[in-house]
């Protein structure tokens, strides 16, 4: 995706690679990349908290989530956070959700962003389902969320758990909770989709599936780290295939 936007854009001199980083080495890793020639880097699960305990700046929308996936290094090495899930999954909204209820499930890094955004688009109810129910309510009570212990109706349901990456059969909830959703985003990408978003799509629902949050919160990175505009279709394309 990043590629294609510096072909798109003529940056011949750029590069984005891929960086296993196990959690116990991510101090170090970080620490060595602006030596390396790293401009910056996007941090996944389960890195996300940590990075942001391991910078030394974050923008008020990462320090407010607890999370940052996108990181910029400085003189000196200095590391700089922010979290571009928020406004990624807000450019991604298959419906509008100011006034409007929304369910997230999970409570990691991405569904800290998810409810953060949501809140901040002035949406009029945020819950918060989480397997571990301590961990839901430390987010809700964090983000000014309500933590929930079963699936119940919303106008938006936002899927920030992983289940549905290893098993395409897998769903992160009953789907006939889908019968009381009047829309869906799954922050899970893979060939085919979900099969929470296939079933929504299958019901007609609004629905936004990973890749699309992907595309959105890279475009943002990418002009943090550039100074450019970010070349939206020819990272969509890059990701779909089209």
């Amino acid at each position: 995706m990043h590629e294609a936007a510096f072909r798109a854009l003529g940056l011949r001199d750029w590069r984005y690679q891929r960086l296993p980083v196990p959690p116990d080495l991510l101090p170090e890793t970080l620490h060595a990349l602006p030596g390396s020639g790293f401009v910056g880097a996007n941090v996944t699960v389960p890195h996300k908290e940590i990075a942001l305990a391991l910078s030394d700046d974050a923008t008020p929308t990462a320090a407010a989530v607890g999370a940052a996936n996108t990181l910029t290094f400085g003189p000196g090495g200095a590391i700089a956070a922010d979290n571009t899930d928020v406004g990624g999954l807000l450019a991604a909204l298959p419906a509008e959700i100011e006034g409007r209820r929304a369910l997230v499930l999970g409570a990691g890094g991405s569904a800290r962003a998810a409810v953060f955004a949501l809140v901040q688009a002035g949406a009029s109810e945020v819950s918060v389902l989480n397997r571990t129910r301590r961990r839901a309510r430390e987010l809700a009570e964090a983000l000014d969320a309500r933590a929930v212990d079963a699936a119940e109706q919303a106008d938006l349901l936002v899927n920030c758990t992983s289940v549905g990456l290893d098993d395409p059969d897998a769903a992160p909830v009953d789907l006939a909770l889908l019968g009381e959703v009047g829309a869906v985003i799954d922050l899970v990408y893979r060939e085919g989709g979900t099969r929470l978003v296939r079933e929504a799509r299958a019901r007609g629902l609004p629905c936004t599936d990973g890749l699309e949050v992907l595309v959105q919160q890279g475009a943002l990175s990418f002009e943090i780290w550039t100074g450019e505009r970010a070349p939206v279709e020819a990272m969509r394309a890059a990701v779909t295939g089209d």
